[in-house]
C-alpha cells in the first residue's frame, strides 16, 4: 500500500491518497465488462484502464456503466417510438371510422326523412284512392241511369 499526504495550499487541510498495486478486485471486475459498445461512436468508447491505477479502473467501470445505461436508453426510445407509430396508426384508423360513422348517421337521417315523406305521400294517395273509389261507383251509377 502506497500512501501520500500533501497539502495543496497552506490554508487547506492535508489530502491523503492511498492505493495499492496488489489489490486486484477492481481489475477482476473490469475483465467481466465488455470492451466494446456498438451503440457508441468510436470517440466515446471506453478506453481500457491502466490496471495498475485503481482510479483508472474505477473511471473505466463508470464509463462502461454509463455506456450500458446509454444503450438501455436508446433501446427504450426505440420501443417508445414504435409504440408511438402504432398509436398514430390506430388514431388514423379511428379517425376514418369516426368519419364513416358520421357519414352513415347523416345518410340514416336523410333516409329516415325521405321515408317519412314517402309514407306521408303514400297515405295521401291511399286516401285519394279511397275517396275516388267511393265517388267512382256513384259516377258509374249516374252514367248508367
Amino acid at each position: 500500500m502506497i500512501t501520500s499526504t500533501r497539502r495543496v495550499s497552506p490554508d487547506k487541510s492535508e489530502v491523503r491518497i492511498a492505493f495499492s498495486l496488489d489489490d486486484t478486485s477492481d481489475v477482476k471486475d473490469v475483465e467481466d465488462v465488455p470492451q466494446a459498445f456498438p451503440d457508441l461512436e468510436q470517440r466515446l468508447q471506453p478506453v481500457p484502464p491502466c490496471m495498475s491505477l485503481r482510479e483508472s479502473v474505477q473511471v473505466y467501470k463508470e464509463h462502461c456503466r454509463m455506456a450500458r445505461e446509454f444503450h438501455q436508453v436508446k433501446h427504450d426510445i426505440a420501443v417508445l417510438e414504435e409504440r408511438k407509430r402504432k398509436l398514430l396508426a390506430e388514431m388514423v384508423e379511428d379517425e376514418k371510422v369516426t368519419a364513416e360513422i358520421a357519414r352513415l348517421e347523416e345518410e340514416f337521417r336523410r333516409l329516415t326523412e325521405e321515408n317519412r315523406t314517402l309514407m306521408s305521400v303514400h297515405n295521401e294517395r291511399a286516401q285519394q284512392l279511397e275517396t275516388l273509389c267511393l265517388t267512382s261507383p256513384r259516377t258509374t251509377q249516374d252514367n248508367s241511369s
